[in-house]
């Protein structure tokens, strides 16, 4: 058998320390926003040097898990990992590869598909589920006639698909590149409020059918009928103000600073 322990690498100090810490967030020892224990605490808890206590900080800060504050007020700020981090780090990679926000629609739309179905799985859809869904419908039904409140109860149902699905790992994925489409949908909705274009009555009034239709379809359990129906629903073609705009790529500028999960955009 070869010698393989030369190309073994001795973990360094500071990435064993930040090994540690990172588990600890992980773990959720500290909340998001409070200080870790100053660098004398971390200093004699490790037994290690100054320089590589810095290096485990520099690693945290990297990986977006602590903020380092400098000065007299300073200290290291704790972030708990959530979907917009993840989001953000989609965008930069499918801005990379040129990737345009059709596809991305279409990718949202099967997932959105996808969680619909495993709502209407759910054995306990009848409480946990549908009653949400129908407030959602019950608040965009009342709004139909003030765009950007409708705007606002269509986006929660969408949302509330993928949040309702009971699989977390659905949750992070669905959720994260639904927050890098509704920054552009947002953009779109707000661009045809200011130029009156906005979709007539008679289209608000067809998607809102629809999404009872969904919801129908989850509440009698039916899971192939809302995959189908949640599916055949989502058509990112609807957000094109002119034919150049189909080509329009992802842009990870626009989800930069925002400070969480996009707002809530219009729903396809």
């Amino acid at each position: 058998m070869a010698d393989v322990r030369g190309q073994l690498r001795q973990p360094k100090l500071g990435e064993m320390v930040a090994g540690v810490i990172r588990q600890r967030i992980l773990d959720g020892e500290w909340r998001d926003g409070e200080l870790l224990p100053n660098q004398d605490a971390i200093v004699a808890e490790f037994g290690v040097s100054r320089p590589s206590i810095r290096e485990a900080m520099r690693i945290l800060e990297a990986e977006g898990l602590i903020t380092v504050r400098r000065g007299n007020v300073g200290g290291a700020v704790v972030h708990r990992p959530e979907a917009r981090h993840v989001a953000y780090a989609i965008a930069l990679v499918l801005e990379s590869r040129g990737v345009t926000l059709d596809d991305v629609g279409v990718a949202m739309g099967q997932l959105e598909a996808t969680s619909a179905g495993l709502c209407a799985a759910r054995r306990d859809r009848a409480r946990k589920v549908v009653p949400q869904l129908r407030r959602c419908n019950a608040s965009a039904k009342k709004a139909i006639d003030e765009p950007m409140e409708f705007v606002r109860y269509t986006s929660e149902f969408h949302s509330s698909l993928v949040e309702l699905s009971g699989n977390e790992t659905m949750r992070v994925l669905a959720g994260s590149l639904e927050s890098l489409w509704l920054v552009d949908v947002n953009q779109w909705a707000e661009k045809v409020s200011r130029s009156g274009s906005f979709p007539d009555r008679d289209h608000r009034l067809k998607n809102h059918e629809q999404h009872v239709q969904i919801v129908e379809a989850i509440a009698d359990g039916d899971v192939p009928l809302a995959v189908r129906l949640t599916e055949s629903h989502f058509d990112p073609a609807r957000f094109h103000l002119r034919p150049e705009d189909a080509g329009r790529r992802v842009d990870a500028s626009a989800m930069h600073g925002q400070g969480g999960p996009a707002s809530p955009g219009l729903p396809a």
